[in-house]
């Protein structure tokens, strides 16, 4: 979904010249023809991932995976489950180990996954801040998984991704997804869930899997009565 200066600034709250500002000033991607921006949905919310804006309300409306039923963060994680002490002393290294222990389905080309992360990292740097970090492929349906899926994986070592705050990453959040529109959704509710306790304090103390599952449960409940407060974008107008 393209959407326009107009759309983006009722997202966030903030008037159009605060939209145009973030072009200029902060790197907010951006498609301009006939000197009309356009905007992708997906981009924008890595953006303001990165810069630890909080997402609209409006983000959240019609939340629901590519089948048409409801889809949690919570059912992803549960199918892609928690790995630890992932090997690798560079980013290449450690996405490629990733790959490997990801419970993927036998028809998944795992060489292509790899080259897909890798290519992503090309483009911008998936790490938004504070040692986590969110590897997916551009392209998720090329990957034809049966169901949305996340893996958490806790790094032997903190690895540095390039984030902008320059703290090496110790925990990746994996994303792989049978359709654009579930990839989103499941970046959406995840960029949610990892600004608010108990879900981020399990991560940080590296809890047991039911221990994280359970605060990924309850953090998440809150999505039902709506993400908690406009966009924190006002300050750059």
């Amino acid at each position: 979904m393209q959407l326009t200066v107009k759309d983006v600034a009722k997202l966030f709250d903030v008037p159009e010249r605060t939209v145009r500002g973030w072009i200029r000033r902060e790197g907010l991607p951006a498609q301009e023809l006939g000197g009309i921006h356009r905007f992708s949905k997906p981009q924008l919310l890595e953006w303001a991932t990165v810069r630890k804006m909080a997402l609209p309300a409006g983000w959240f409306a019609d939340d629901k995976g590519g089948n048409g039923t409801p889809s949690t963060v919570c059912d992803a994680l549960r199918r892609g489950g928690i790995v630890r002490d992932v090997a690798g002393n560079n980013k290449p290294a450690v996405l490629q180990e990733v790959v490997r222990r990801m419970p993927l389905p036998a028809s998944v080309d795992r060489d292509l996954m790899f080259r897909m992360l890798l290519a992503r990292e090309a483009l911008a740097s998936t790490a938004i801040g504070d040692g986590i970090a969110f590897p997916h492929p551009r392209n998720p349906i090329v990957l034809h998984v049966p169901e949305p899926q996340v893996t958490l994986c806790y790094l032997k070592d903190p690895v540095s991704f390039g984030a902008m705050d320059d703290v090496p990453v110790y925990a990746l959040f994996t994303l792989v997804s049978p359709t654009p529109r579930d990839h989103l959704h499941l970046l959406s509710r995840l960029s949610f869930v990892l600004r608010r306790e108990p879900f981020r304090e399990s991560v940080t103390k590296r809890g047991d899997d039911s221990a994280i599952l359970a605060a990924l449960q309850a953090t998440e409940a809150d999505l039902r009565t709506g993400p908690g407060g406009p966009a924190t974008g006002k300050e750059h107008s």
